[in-house]
């Protein structure tokens, strides 16, 4: 090794300049290793922070892998291996933890403590040193300024021999600390050179030693274990890249679609409707009555589930009840100059909820679904066919009537159940069919009526408190008396689709073409709003009552029934021909077309039987023999021959009033 710069210790007496010179060096050597020093302490601290935090920092996560399985994720199915791998990572975590442990406290004690045992003992030395050496300088100076100011005269040799004394202490006191001060700056050349490798000895130790525990911790098993992991997050960066390429894809498609996904109502001439829907979800605007005359829109999901309607707003977890479809009743309204705004009524007649649709195609398909599904379509065991059987007469409604009469060849079997018809209260034997047309039955250009009567609690809103007054001629059930000694009494669930005027009653021909335009108009129109009345049969009269409040909304006399009949295909549909006077002296022949509970074949037999009724009363012992023909329950009613539930139409709100009282 270099030698190494030395301050002579023999010229520490003398003290000369060139002396002092060489010490300056060295004291200026001694101030930039303090500095230097104080530096390097600061680093080597700092990487023994480091280590430290490495300590705390593997505890923490060790912590937080076997916090995973603590954790609620929503879209957690199918981490089970995720979890178990994490658990061995943690234990491995430990493991390098206990390792990083180990060296922090090997730095602290190798690296960091050296080199500040050399800051506080040799640089702090080598200081006090200097400042011994500069105070013994300057007692020297003066007891030499004392002992250079005595006088030639020996006036006093005792304060000579005292100044003496003092300059020869001084010089020795002086000689002393300059020894000793040389010396430790003499050493400090060795021990500076020591105290700058010994920290990094230790840490170069502290290191090998820190991998070579970790090589052997770190056997051939945990080798496999992490090759395992390896080729699993292999095989899922694969699924990743085959996912994102999949979605790109699907992107492009998406982003390639036709502008009319993106524009509401661009077909607004003629767009694809879905009339055979029996479930529906989509945005609409809901509307919410603020006050008296304000209101406001909410724009809202709406779904359906079942016979229910459903709203479930943006970020709601569910969805929520609005409105219970079964039985209901929804048409198209103009509210606060809005386009495709529709309205859902209760069955009570009570105005429901207004909803807007954002084109043409979505509010119709709402009408559609919603109308579909108050028939209770989605409790039946195959609802979509079910659902275009029943639209099947409204699309078959807007075909030429050529096409239509080709499928009346056969008479109706309502109206000749016994080879015969009824022709102006009288039966006569049937005759051959021969179809007329459409103008020959109905004039071009008819009006349809399509509510006969206001619903029952608007006239309870009108009336409350008071006695109605009746402007159509209602009447209340208490004015007809015969009702109790009518030999037949028959009531059916009904519900009224419209009327019309007609220009014959010759032939059933004239009611289904009457059905024909009346769903056609209903369809066209999208009326979907239905009133529904109890139509009672009697021996006399056919009445139409209000299941509300029972009053009789209209009535017409059995006499003046002259044709009725059901539809062939849509058995729940069902029609008559009223002759009514006039006041100028003429008679007058309107339609009245329904759909019933029942099937429409139960109400023209009920029709026809109340008419034979009516033509036997005049002979007791006719009348006798057709009321024999007719059998009696357990408790005395008449029941009628098609009141046998159908196989395919069973239930008992189609059979309700099925049964005649005598």
């Amino acid at each position: 090794m270099p030698a190494v710069d030395k301050l002579l210790l023999e010229e520490a007496l003398q003290d000369s300049p060139q002396t002092r010179s060489l010490l300056s060096v060295f004291e200026e050597d001694a101030g930039t290793l303090t500095d230097y020093t104080n530096q390097l302490l600061q680093a080597m601290q700092r990487v023994y922070g480091a280590q430290n935090e490495m300590c705390l920092a593997t505890q923490q996560l060790s912590k937080q892998l076997l916090a995973y399985e603590e954790q609620n994720f929503a879209l957690g199915k199918g981490d089970e291996e995720v979890i178990s791998t994490l658990h061995c990572f943690s234990k491995v975590v430990d493991e390098v933890n206990v390792l990083h442990t180990e060296l922090a406290k090997q730095l602290a004690d190798t690296m960091v403590l050296p080199i500040i045992r050399f800051r506080e003992k040799d640089l702090t030395e080598v200081s006090t040193l200097k400042d011994l050496f500069g105070l013994a300088s300057s007692e020297h100076d003066l007891s030499m300024a004392k002992y250079s100011r005595l006088p030639k005269k020996k006036e006093n040799e005792k304060v000579k021999t005292e100044i003496v004394k003092e300059v020869a202490a001084a010089r020795r006191k002086q000689h002393l600390s300059s020894l000793q001060y040389y010396c430790a700056l003499n050493t400090l050349q060795y021990r500076k050179r020591v105290a700058m490798m010994e920290p990094m000895l230790g840490f170069a130790h502290g290191q090998i030693n820190f991998f070579k525990k970790g090589a052997e911790m770190f056997s051939q098993s945990m080798d496999s274990f992490l090759s395992s992991v390896a080729d699993m997050v292999q095989s899922i960066q694969v699924e990743l890249e085959a996912e994102a390429e999949e979605m790109r894809a699907s992107q492009q498609e998406l982003l390639s679609l036709e502008e009319a996904v993106y524009t509401p109502d661009l077909d607004m001439a003629a767009p694809q409707i879905n009339r055979n829907l029996i479930q529906k979800a989509g945005y609409l605007n809901l509307r919410n009555k603020t006050g008296l005359v304000t209101t406001t829109w909410e724009r809202l999901y709406f779904f359906t589930q079942g016979g229910n309607l459903m709203c479930q707003p943006r970020g709601a977890v569910a969805g929520g009840l609005i409105q219970d479809l079964d039985n209901c009743s929804v048409m198209a309204v103009d509210c606060e100059d809005r386009r495709y705004c529709f309205q859902i009524t209760t069955p009570n007649g009570r105005a429901g909820i207004i909803l807007q649709a954002e084109s043409r195609k979505e509010n119709e398909e709402w009408i559609c679904a919603i109308n579909n599904i108050s028939r209770q379509i989605y409790l039946t065991d195959n609802p979509e066919a079910v659902a275009i059987k029943l639209n099947q007469t409204a699309l078959q409604a807007v075909t030429p009537i050529t096409s239509f009469a080709k499928k009346q060849e056969s008479p109706c079997p309502s109206q000749n159940m016994k080879s015969s018809e009824v022709e102006n209260d009288k039966i006569v034997p049937k005759a051959a069919v021969i179809i007329p047309e459409a103008e020959q039955l109905i004039a071009p250009g008819t009006p349809i009526q399509f509510d006969i009567v206001l619903p029952a609690t608007e006239f309870l809103d009108q009336n409350r408190g008071s006695r109605r007054i009746n402007p159509f001629g209602e009447t209340e059930d208490e004015t007809f008396p015969e009702t109790e000694d009518s030999l037949l009494q028959q009531m059916f669930i009904v519900r009224f689709l419209g009327s019309m005027a007609v220009k014959t009653d010759n032939t059933t021909e004239v009611i289904y073409e009457a059905m024909r335009q009346v769903l056609a108009a209903r369809a066209i129109h999208n009326i979907f709003r239905m009133t529904e009345t109890h139509l009672m049969v009697t021996s006399q009269a056919l009445r139409l009552i209000d299941p509300q409040t029972q009053v009789t909304r209209a009535n017409f006399e059995l006499t003046s029934v002259t044709q009725f009949a059901a539809h062939q295909e849509n058995k729940r549909l069902v029609g008559f021909v009223v002759r009514m006077p006039e006041s100028t002296g003429g008679e007058s022949l309107s339609t009245y077309v329904f759909e019933s509970n029942s099937e429409g074949e139960k109400i023209c037999y009920a029709i026809n039987l109340g008419k034979e009724i009516i033509e036997v009363q005049k002979d007791p012992e006719a009348l006798a023999q057709l009321m024999l023909s007719i059998p009696l329950t357990n408790d005395g009613k008449y029941v009628l021959l098609n009141d046998q539930p159908d196989d395919n139409d069973g239930s008992p709100s189609e059979n309700r009033g099925a049964e005649s009282e005598a």
